[in-house]
């Protein structure tokens, strides 16, 4: 069942054919939307931005976005320059808000066919370059065709590693330590971690710790860097940000035989990526078998490393098969 917030395009919401479970209709205090439906079961909210109070103030959307599944929100703009304007885009994308759109059309596609963030990437104005962008979906129409995207050459020279998980806790908080503590040998590094605070227990200063929202002004802060490694967690915005990825995963059989229990296709998605098998102790004939099974390729078999060692030449081999060359003389 679903439930709609509406105010001015009330009667604009009334007949989108779909089962209402509870309405709302009014000017109404984020505050007041956010106790009401914080603990509320539905399955799509429609939400008339109109019905908040202040809508044109950012960190009223941003209360909603911390407080309720801006997944199973649908946001209805009010198609004034105020709600249409690239900033404005940007900072909804920014807090994961990414179902927005203008019209009943857009509504009744998105109900079906919800957003990522790969659909609405190319709304994300951002200081540097964000990895892949796929078009819109086209029935959301939700801003003007010219959207103008800030320059991608100012921080070319700043490399953005992102690091991913597949199999759970495969070790990328780690990794992401050993990695810039390696690095930083040769290279101005740090380290960001998203949506976790794993990092406050390496007590180091160069691994920050931020939330999906912010990832983007802590990255343009530290564009003076030569590179910046990303853990990404969950968060599609901050592997946007990267401009490649290591999926890490870690082949033992408990944890293989419970990644395909909760998605059979997990290994399918991961076909031309960059694939390290971490903590692994696979020799070389088990990985051939691992990639004939999975059909996917490889890019590294990571041993079992202490994070507490000052070198680390298994780890340095790896970086310099990623391109960091200066990395030869720590093997």
């Amino acid at each position: 069942m679903n439930v709609i917030v509406s105010n001015k395009n009330q009667l604009l919401l009334e007949n989108l054919g779909i089962d209402v479970i509870k309405e709302m209709n009014g000017e109404f205090e984020v505050d007041e939307i956010i106790s009401t439906f914080q603990n509320f079961f539905y399955q799509r909210m429609i939400l008339d931005i109109t019905a908040i109070k202040n809508y044109t103030d950012i960190v009223n959307l941003q209360k909603l976005s911390i407080s309720l599944d801006m997944e199973k929100v649908i946001l209805l703009l009010d198609g004034t320059e105020a709600t249409s304007n690239p900033t404005f885009l940007s900072n909804l994308v920014s807090m994961g808000i990414y179902n927005f759109t203008k019209n009943v059309e857009g509504i009744q596609y998105l109900y079906n066919t919800p957003n990522t963030y790969r659909d609405v990437a190319q709304l994300h104005r951002l200081d540097i370059p964000t990895g892949n962008s796929t078009t819109p979906n086209p029935q959301a129409q939700y801003i003007a065709p010219t959207v103008e995207v800030a320059p991608q050459t100012e921080f070319s020279s700043t490399r953005i590693i992102g690091v991913k998980n597949i199999t759970r806790q495969s070790g990328a908080s780690s990794l992401v330590y050993m990695m810039k503590n390696e690095l930083t040998k040769n290279y101005s590094v740090i380290g960001i971690e998203v949506d976790k605070n794993d990092f406050t227990y390496f007590k180091d200063k160069n691994l920050i710790s931020t939330i999906t929202s912010e990832i983007g002004s802590v990255i343009n802060k530290n564009k003076d860097k030569d590179v910046i490694i990303v853990d990404i967690n969950n968060s599609l915005v901050a592997e946007g940000f990267c401009q490649e990825v290591l999926y890490l995963i870690e082949p033992s059989i408990i944890k293989l035989q419970k990644l395909m229990t909760l998605n059979a296709t997990a290994l399918q998605g991961l076909k031309n990526k960059k694939i390290v098998l971490n903590q692994s102790l696979l020799s070389s004939s088990e990985v051939a078998n691992f990639e004939y099974e999975a059909r996917v390729k490889v890019f590294y078999n990571l041993v079992p490393l202490n994070e507490r060692e000052k070198k680390l030449p298994e780890l340095n081999k790896m970086l310099v098969k990623l391109g960091f060359n200066k990395q030869q003389n720590e093997i």
